[in-house]
């Protein structure tokens, strides 16, 4: 592996640990009718688990409700089924036709709580990025050791996965601090 190859793969590997993050960030529920928060919803469909996004359209026609219509109408009952036991906490309502999921006003108490959560999210999303840089620095001595970059290689290298590192982590907390502002103020 050649150095430049090193750092591309370095910057690729803390862009899809960024890109998990905000995954996981749009399945916290923060006030506000989101359709990602069904996103981890599967829903045992002719006996197969399926994802809820593949076998219904979800909409938001008001700021707190989320309205699954399925395309089969046979499934609703199993999506129904779905919601109530995943994680997502909040009981649909199931008219024959569609799916409605009335998302509550936050409490004070449980906002705290939410933020708690982010916060726990951006500690492990920032471990992932500091064991890439790791991975990356141990790379980049073993190059330098094998003899295929110099000394003040290494250095650059070092200061280039550093700066890599330094934005990929600027942009955990700005995701963070946009997802506690949602939390806080919805």
């Amino acid at each position: 592996m050649t150095a430049d190859t090193l750092l591309k793969n370095t910057e690729n590997r803390m862009q899809k640990s960024i890109e998990a993050y905000q995954r996981e960030l749009g399945t916290i529920r923060a006030g506000v009718a989101n359709a990602s928060i069904l996103d981890r919803v599967m829903v045992e469909y002719y006996g197969t688990p399926t994802a809820l996004n593949q076998l219904a359209s979800i909409n938001t026609p008001e700021a707190r409700m989320l309205m699954i219509s399925p395309y089969d109408k046979g499934s609703l009952a199993d999506i129904e089924r779905a919601i109530m036991m995943s994680d997502v906490g909040i009981t649909p309502t199931n008219d024959g036709e569609v799916i409605r999921l009335v998302i509550p006003a936050l409490t004070k108490d449980r906002r705290e709580e939410l933020v708690k959560v982010v916060g726990k999210e951006q500690e492990s999303a920032k471990v992932s990025v500091r064991n890439i840089r790791r991975d990356a620095m141990d790379e980049a001595k073993k190059l330098e050791k094998d003899s295929e970059i110099t000394e003040d290689d290494l250095k650059r290298y070092e200061k280039d996965i550093q700066k890599l590192t330094d934005n990929a982590t600027k942009e955990i907390d700005k995701l963070t601090a946009e997802k506690e502002d949602e939390i806080r103020n919805n």
